[in-house]
């Protein structure tokens, strides 16, 4: 189990935000738990320095392309991509830093799984290169992948055997538990367990850990198979959670 950072970009800023409060058309609606003063290679540059491998770098909406090239300048190779991202742009990416590219909405059509675009964008990155992002949430005693910015539910479940067929597309898979994301009120208990008898790639899980022992609940519930990413609960984003004790944990569980 790895503990996985994130940069998260509004508006050209790191924030951290109530992923729900994105399913908004106004953005001035949107919560946001923490606006940062500093910029986002001022992050990917204390992840460099802690070895952190596999963050990721979060564009939430338009504008933020100029913010996410700081940070894969800042840690080169360090940090994995995603938001808006396609075949006709991945490469790029890439080329500026990012170790590998995370999708979602662009292999997700109408609410379905589009293997044609999912087939273009291995074409152009290669499986190796890429993370699927699964992003979920509970719906009907189900777990169903959400997109768009968590707007649309899709009708494609995270199950083992989907997951199995999605393997062999890419490197590895990101799933944020959209019910809650952002809400610093502990993680998702039946997703963690449902994820850690199903995965069949290295997957990284986000949403709702706030404590030392929510790190040790995650990996009691996954035999150490998951990592874990923290965000508003850190004191680095403005959360009493120190970021160094969250490092020292995950490297002692």
């Amino acid at each position: 189990m790895k503990f996985r950072p994130c940069i998260d970009l509004h508006q050209g800023k790191v924030k951290q935000i109530v992923g729900e409060s994105l399913n908004v058309d106004n953005d001035t609606e949107v919560i946001e738990n923490f606006v940062s003063e500093k910029d986002p290679a001022y992050y990917a540059d204390m992840f460099k320095r802690d070895r952190l491998l596999g963050g990721h770098v979060i564009m939430l909406g338009g504008g933020n392309e100029q913010a996410a090239e700081q940070a894969l300048r800042a840690y080169p190779g360090g940090l994995h991509i995603g938001g808006g991202i396609t075949a006709d742009n991945a490469a790029s990416y890439l080329e500026k830093g990012a170790s590998h590219v995370i999708v979602t909405s662009y292999i997700f059509r109408d609410g379905e799984l589009n293997t044609a675009n999912l087939d273009k964008i291995v074409s152009e990155v290669g499986a190796k290169r890429l993370v699927i992002d699964l992003s979920c949430k509970q719906h009907e005693d189900k777990w169903v992948v959400a997109t768009n910015q968590w707007k649309t539910i899709s009708s494609f479940e995270v199950t083992a055997e989907n997951l199995r067929y999605l393997a062999s597309y890419c490197d590895e898979f990101l799933i944020h538990a959209v019910d809650v994301e952002g809400k610093r009120a502990g993680i998702q208990e039946s997703l963690v367990s449902h994820l850690a008898q199903s995965v069949p790639l290295p997957t990284t899980y986000a949403g709702g850990a706030r404590s030392l022992a929510d790190l040790e609940l995650f990996h009691r519930l996954t035999a150490g198979k998951l990592d874990i990413t923290i965000g508003s609960a850190l004191d680095i984003f403005g959360g009493s959670l120190p970021y160094k004790d969250v490092i020292a944990c995950c490297n002692r569980l």
